[in-house]
């Protein structure tokens, strides 16, 4: 078979149509997995790899998109090492004892394939159900610094004032934290990529929160070692994160495939300053009042996404969960049928 259109996109080669994919497209705007989750945990979910790997493939056949990414969380690893996170529903993860001291370092132990065992498993799962379709899987992970902001903030947070104490109070430590994270997220992304991932996207949430200096001294380079870590893997990367507009060009260097774009830049301005392949940008919030609407939004990104290669359609962040699986639907076709970007 052809290399998938969402792999040739992403190294920038001409395709047959604009491939589509959606930020949380498995989960809980999907009535079919609300059925089949209950109202368990979502951790204990992503532990079992038979329902783990369903929930991954139940945005494949209902959209009929052009990658599955699969279904875990970015605080998978920490919660297997034993650092006490958990993800309380409507919150986020929570951490019971945040990162605060150095001898915290040691609460974050090397990443043992059997702590993964299980996202492993639901990984050669998926790669079975995918075989006959050519559709790639996705990995992730964290990317570093979001990462850290959760286990030195203890829970989401807006304001960003703890991690950001630490961060210029003591450079030092957070440095040490951030050598500890980038090797976890290494360890995680190659385990994913050994069991038949073939992309993997880095989601560094939280760097919009960061001024462009601070960006370059605390988040950049554990972000450039991560990536630098799987180059040899010789599999796509995407970098991505929310409220990032003024930091596209630093991200850019960051050694990633694809650029991810989120809504507060337009979707030209965003492949200018990126300067790579790019994925984006519809406005999550614009896929909530209707199918007409819907569509209407996400012909205004295909209008601005030119017809240069190296385009891959998203939403500028995940899907929100009162979202109508038949808007989505809806987007697919209008994408896969009018995309532009790429189409030879």
């Amino acid at each position: 078979m052809n290399d998938p259109v969402f792999l040739r996109a992403c190294r920038g080669e001409s395709v047959e149509h604009v491939p589509v994919w959606f930020m949380r497209q498995a989960g809980r705007s999907l009535p079919e997995y609300r059925a089949l989750r209950g109202s368990g945990s979502i951790l204990e979910a992503i532990a079992d790899p038979l329902l783990a790997c369903e929930v991954t493939m139940q945005p494949v056949h209902r959209y009929g998109v052009d990658a599955a990414i699969l279904f875990s969380d970015i605080v998978v690893p920490y919660h297997a090492i034993g650092f006490g996170v958990d993800v309380v529903p409507g919150r986020g993860p929570v951490i019971a004892q945040p990162f605060r001291r150095a001898s915290d370092l040691q609460r974050l132990r090397d990443l043992t394939p059997d702590d993964i065992a299980h996202v492993t498993q639901t990984v050669d799962l998926v790669i079975e159900k995918l075989a006959c379709t050519n559709t790639p899987l996705i990995g992730f992970a964290g990317a570093p610094f979001t990462v850290a902001s959760y286990l030195v903030e203890g829970a989401p947070t807006r304001d960003f004032a703890v991690i950001k104490s630490l961060m210029h109070a003591d450079p030092e430590l957070f440095g040490q934290l951030l050598d500890r994270l980038v090797v976890i997220t290494i360890a995680f992304l190659r385990a994913q990529v050994a069991h038949g991932a073939r992309a993997l996207q880095l989601f560094d949430s939280w760097a919009g929160s960061l001024t462009r200096d601070e960006y370059a001294r605390f988040a950049l380079p554990a972000t450039q070692r991560v990536l630098a870590g799987v180059a040899d893997l010789n599999v796509p990367t995407i970098l991505f994160g929310v409220g990032t507009g003024e930091l596209l060009a630093l991200m850019s260097t960051a050694g990633s495939t694809v650029l991810g774009i989120d809504w507060h830049v337009d979707l030209d301005e965003g492949r200018r300053r990126a300067n790579k392949p790019v994925q984006g940008n519809l406005d999550p919030a614009r896929c909530l009042g209707g199918v007409e609407l819907g569509v209407a939004a996400a012909r205004e990104v295909l209008a601005r996404s030119g017809t240069d290669a190296g385009y891959i359609f998203n939403l500028g962040h995940g899907v929100l969960p009162s979202t109508d699986p038949a808007v989505l639907e809806a987007v697919v076709r209008v994408v896969h049928e009018e995309g532009l970007a790429g189409v030879r």
